[in-house]
């Protein structure tokens, strides 16, 4: 007898990112698409603070997760966490990216995040954009390294052990990469607090 949908959902919410990826490999879509909801958004995310580029994102996150979907049916359960494995493939594939870009070095980006309009005003719609536009140019100027590793603690909100993981590094390194990033990531912002409308803020 078939599980009703709602309790599915709820299965599917408890159970853990190899398990899916386990019945994934055993011919289930609904775990698929169950991990799929819950790895991507994220992972969007991550890769497009290290390219700066929405569109991009979505294209290295399909490649990751398409590498993910070969790689579920010899996933032996405990060699390593799906999210951890997950984002050092995108970490890779956004690295080659950035090393074609430096390369071969691409027109200014247009498509800067827009912001939703929501109920907010438009002044402070537009402070926000700014705000994430400054954040995303001083994320650019860092180091490939030094940027990965501050979007992971600092944004995704992995711990050091994790960063490491991903990054394939010893957690010292992570802790230094973290330290140096956000050293220049202050200095970077530094004198664009008012501009930036934080000024009116306590």
């Amino acid at each position: 007898m078939d599980m009703p949908r709602d309790m599915q959902a709820d299965h599917q919410a408890s159970e853990t990112d190899a398990a899916l990826l386990a019945r994934y490999a055993a011919g289930d879509p609904a775990a698929a698409r169950a991990l799929t909801a819950r790895l991507v958004p994220r992972a969007v995310g991550y890769a497009a603070r290290l390219l700066g580029d929405g569109a991009e994102a979505e294209d290295v996150t399909q490649e990751a997760m398409l590498r993910l979907w070969r790689a579920a049916p010899g996933w032996r359960d405990g060699e390593a966490q799906v999210a951890t494995w997950l984002y050092r493939v995108v970490t890779n594939l956004c690295t080659d990216r950035l090393r074609l870009r430096k390369r071969r070095p691409a027109s200014a980006l247009d498509d800067a995040p827009e912001v939703a309009d929501g109920d907010r005003g438009a002044v402070a719609g537009m402070i926000e954009a700014d705000r994430m536009t400054a954040l995303q140019a001083a994320l650019d100027a860092l180091p490939d390294r030094q940027r990965q590793a501050v979007v992971l603690r600092h944004i995704e909100g992995f711990t050091n052990p994790e960063i490491a993981a991903v990054m394939d590094i010893g957690v010292e390194a992570v802790e230094s990469l973290t330290a140096r990033a956000k050293r220049a990531l202050t200095a970077l912002l530094a004198g664009r607090r008012e501009e930036l409308g934080y000024d009116d803020e306590n």
